[in-house]
């Protein structure tokens, strides 16, 4: 709906605010349920709303204060970026599930963005990425640094490198090219297969594609093609719409496929019905013998914090073997990535990354509300403030506290 697309913005009696969220708070349902009963009024469905009503009806002064007393609140993830009059502020939740880096450009003007792509495109540099709890605010006397509390382990989610992230970019302090590339490798050294060429699903099945291919010395080539008009499938609302936009979204090269033994590399397999339309296209371009090697482990529950995947029922390696989906998808074999294999990898220089879609283990456990009647709500400690920035709740790091601390 228009009405959810961001950036928020928003008047109130300090002014105009205006927002950008990446991410899913897993307490929204009972955080607004507790501000309809106080006479918040909405107007979207969307998660990021509630943050603006908490600013609004909190008393803190000054302005950051008032955002970091929100972001309390809030539990699940969540990068955002607020922007008023006279300041710009970035926060990450404690956990820093979803990614957020800044970055500056030659007029000294501050950016921040969920990935270091997007600072490219505006010719900024990367400084560094805004900390798992961390709340930057810049202002007209440069950047000032606090921290939410309390700070938890961080829990990164691995989905960015497997599949959201663009392959230029480096998140969580890591190149996704070089990640993805690697999966590609370990797959290969745990599941080859005798075959003719490489190919695989764009996009983002490539970079592990080349790394299968390098590894097991077949040459990589393109099988399929992509229409780049069509968004991701594998979110979209039914299934109906779901197929028809495989068939706008790919097209096979027969000169590539017909006669061959295909191994076709994808990032991950959700339903699975998108998969199997994958073979059917492969075998009717010609191909001999279809293997299907996926660059992540089977997916087995869904995600909380802002990944669009189905409900646990839906997810087709929740309720079917690898030997069943197989057959499912119509291949002639299919492997998944080992879980241990990702996780060794790593763990050598990263270990705090969110694995809850792998495993079930939910760093932060979502909270459903169900409202019968009015006032029968979750108490999600609504009612806490921020009573002393001494006493606790924030701990500032920046030597200009006292510059920080002007009111809006």
């Amino acid at each position: 709906m228009l009405k959810n697309v961001q950036p928020f913005v928003a008047g109130y009696r300090f002014g105009s605010i205006g927002v950008a969220h990446n991410g899913n708070l897993v307490n929204y349902q009972a955080l607004r349920a507790q501000l309809e009963e106080s006479g918040s009024i909405f107007n979207t469905s969307s998660d990021t709303e509630v943050v603006l009503h908490l600013i609004a009806i909190s008393k803190a002064r000054p302005f950051f204060v008032r955002i970091i007393e929100a972001c309390e609140k809030l539990k699940g993830a969540y990068s955002m970026v607020f922007l008023t009059e006279d300041k710009l502020v970035a926060v990450r939740d404690p956990h820093g599930f979803r990614p957020l880096v800044m970055g500056r450009r030659s007029n000294g003007a501050y950016v921040f963005a969920s990935e270091t792509c997007a600072l490219d495109l505006i010719e900024a540099t990367y400084v560094r990425e805004v900390n798992p709890g961390e709340v930057v605010v810049i202002d007209k006397d440069g950047e000032h640094n606090l921290c939410l509390m309390p700070h938890p382990e961080p829990k990164q989610c691995i989905f960015e490198h497997i599949y959201f992230a663009l392959p230029n970019s480096i998140v969580f302090g890591r190149s996704v090219y070089e990640s993805r590339y690697k999966y590609g490798e370990i797959l290969a050294t745990e599941s080859p297969a005798e075959c003719d060429v490489v190919i695989a699903v764009p996009d983002s099945g490539v970079v592990a594609a080349l790394g299968y291919a390098a590894k097991i010395g077949v040459p990589f080539q393109q099988g399929l093609i992509r229409s780049h008009y069509v968004g991701r499938t594998f979110i979209e609302p039914n299934q109906s719409i779901r197929d028809f936009g495989v068939k706008l979204k790919l097209a096979p090269v027969r000169g590539v496929l017909e006669g061959k033994r295909v191994v076709v590399v994808d990032d991950s397999i959700v339903r699975g019905t998108t998969s199997s339309k994958i073979v059917r296209l492969i075998r009717e371009a010609g191909a001999k013998e279809v293997h299907m090697r996926i660059a992540s482990p089977p997916i087995i529950a869904s995600c909380y914090y802002g990944v669009d995947t189905p409900s646990s029922e839906e997810l087709i390696s929740n309720r079917m073997t690898v030997e069943e989906i197989r057959d499912f998808i119509g291949s002639d074999s299919l492997a998944f990535l080992s879980f241990d294999s990702l996780k060794k990898y790593l763990s050598s220089d990263s270990p705090n990354f969110c694995y809850a879609c792998f495993s079930g283990n939910y760093p932060v456990k979502p909270t459903e509300v169900k409202v019968k009647r009015v006032g029968d709500f979750l108490d999600d400690g609504l009612n806490g403030s921020i009573e002393s920035i001494d006493g606790g709740w924030v701990k500032t790091l920046s030597e200009k506290e006292e510059k920080v601390e002007h009111p809006v």
